[in-house]
């Protein structure tokens, strides 16, 4: 396995970069997407409300599988071409903003009405309130199922392969049709989705150790 690991190493190390790309990279814009979909859901304006309703139901209720061959595959027939890696990029963000923004939306109704109720007796307007006071509050709650979500959303960027983004499940399957050690191959990168999916595990574990030490 040592000679077909140092032959497939050139191809795995680009595979990697590529991986964590779309993984971090869908994390941190379904993050932001995802935020505003929970405040959106959190308005006391019904259409809103309703609008993100709509955007969870959507791309949680479908596979993301789906979602990647639709944005790759269909909207070209609008117009609209888009390159591989963007096409799995977007549609990670959107898959991930679905399911962020319930882990987002369950933070803040987590924290107590009465710190809502003390920031507007000290006058503090509502983006003031909510950045200064519910959010920090929120985040550290939401940290477990944050955590969860971005290392599960790197295990989904395999599903790129599908729309012929080279990471680590295409380097696999590649190097396994001409070589036929399938077997081999994808233990190999199924170790490197497990060995970064470790240090992510224990990136969570120190910031939720970090933060519940600063708010005891």
């Amino acid at each position: 396995m040592f000679e077909l690991f140092m032959k497939a190493l050139p191809l795995l190390e680009k595979a990697v970069l590529i991986t964590l790309g779309l993984g971090l990279g869908s994390f941190v814009l379904g993050s932001m997407l995802g935020m505003l979909v929970a405040l959106a859901r959190l308005s006391s304006i019904r259409a809103l409300r309703w609008l993100a309703f709509a955007y969870v139901s959507i791309f949680r209720g479908t596979p993301l599988l789906i979602q990647i061959l639709l944005i790759y595959f269909g909207l070209p027939n609008y117009g609209i071409t888009i390159d591989p890696i963007p096409a799995a990029l977007l549609a990670l963000t959107l898959f991930a903003a679905a399911y962020l923004s319930e882990n987002f939306r369950s933070g803040i109704n987590a924290v107590d009405r009465g710190q809502w109720e003390a920031a507007w007796a000290m006058g503090m307007s509502y983006p003031k309130t909510l950045s200064r006071v519910i959010l920090p509050q929120a985040l550290r709650i939401a940290i477990p199922p944050v955590g969860s979500r971005l290392i599960a959303l790197m295990k989904d960027t395999s599903l790129a392969s599908t729309v012929t983004v080279v990471e680590l499940t295409r380097v696999a399957d590649q190097i396994g049709a001409t070589t036929f050690r399938y077997m081999e191959m994808f233990i190999m990168v199924g170790s490197i989705y497990w060995f970064i999916n470790q240090i992510l595990t224990i990136l969570q574990t120190w910031l939720e150790e970090k933060l519940s030490r600063r708010y005891q």
